[in-house]
């Protein structure tokens, strides 16, 4: 392995580069990456090759789980460290529910869950490190305490937190086993048809932009997405409740979008004007297309107490700014079924 950055910097904060041999052919990228660099976690080598750091060749990847190939060069770029331990930061919660055990809280849009390369810190992890104490830094994760899933940043919504390692165990295989009730709100472009059914498709990186997910013939992960149509605004738009059978990433996002009914607002996957736009008075149409995030809550959640086994269940309305955007068009359209 041979460092790609002047003599005398530290190994941890330049970029390294190696060469993978038959043997490690067929290998995840972010384990063969972590064994062969020795100083970097796996967990941390993953979140820096979804950033964008590691390259082969010219080409830059972002899956942790692609696999090696035989005679490839691979590099990674490692930013200086953060800090070993997060900060605590006073970050106002909107607490649903907490005991010594788990909190549960409503997370508003526009915050990221955990830190990870381009956002050190203003996370729900350091609002958390504020509320809960010192005690909470060693559970699960050592850059994310406590957290057993994830929203992402611009997707609001109900999360559970563990504050105990026990309770951390406990929730983690619950969602890895989807032993849960989870629901989320979508406002969508157009009504999907039938009103209610499965949206099935393996989901794994867009090979045209390796920032997208997208549903894919090979090499992705099976998706199964439930939904149901809430309201509809004529054949412009429609509320729906969605359910997973899995968890991918971005999987309502992509499935929605695949079908031709991309989540108002989603910087990612709505790509162009969605016929259905033309069909909308000036007033709608203006506060669909210019809302600033993709219009997705996660509006129920629940499971059973990792210690006493108590079934909870908790259901917030979606924020203001969703909620406007059902106004508008409840303003300008009959919305059937109300």
């Amino acid at each position: 392995m041979q460092p790609m950055a002047p003599a005398g910097t530290q190994p941890a904060i330049r970029p390294f580069q190696v060469t993978a041999d038959a043997a490690q052919a067929g290998r995840r990228l972010d384990r063969f990456l972590a064994d062969a660099i020795g100083t970097v976690s796996r967990s941390r080598v993953k979140l820096l090759i979804e950033a964008g750091h590691a390259r082969q060749g010219e080409t830059t990847l972002h899956e942790p789980a692609e696999p090696v190939r035989a005679g490839a060069t691979y590099s990674l770029t490692l930013p200086p460290p953060a800090p070993a331990s997060q900060q605590p930061q006073a970050i106002a919660l909107t607490i649903l529910y907490e005991d010594a055990h788990v909190i549960v809280v409503d997370k508003p849009a526009g915050l990221v869950v955990h830190p990870a390369p381009g956002n050190p810190d203003g996370t729900l992890v350091n609002a958390l490190l504020a509320h809960c104490g010192p005690g909470f830094t060693g559970i699960g994760a050592e850059r994310r305490p406590g957290i057993v899933h994830r929203l992402d940043k611009d997707t609001s919504g109900i999360m559970v937190a563990a504050k105990t390692q026990a309770a951390n165990d406990a929730l983690t295989a619950a969602f890895a086993a989807r032993d849960l009730d989870r629901a989320y709100l979508a406002l969508v472009w157009g009504v999907p048809s039938p009103a209610a059914g499965e949206i099935e498709g393996a989901i794994g990186r867009d090979p045209r932009d390796r920032k997208r997910m997208a549903v894919v013939a090979r090499g992705g992960k099976p998706a199964l997405t439930r939904y149901r149509t809430l309201r509809a605004w004529q054949t412009s738009a429609a509320l729906l409740e969605c359910r997973l059978a899995t968890g991918r990433t971005h999987q309502i996002r992509v499935h929605l979008a695949s079908r031709g009914h991309p989540v108002a607002g989603d910087p990612l996957y709505l790509r162009r004007i969605p016929a259905a736009a033309r069909l909308l008075p000036p007033a709608p149409r203006a506060a669909l297309l210019d809302f600033p995030r993709q219009a997705l809550h996660a509006t129920r959640l629940g499971f059973a107490h990792p210690v006493t086994r108590q079934a909870l269940s908790f259901q917030t309305a979606p924020p203001a700014d969703f909620q406007a955007l059902t106004e508008a068009l409840d303003a300008a359209l009959a919305a059937p079924g109300r």
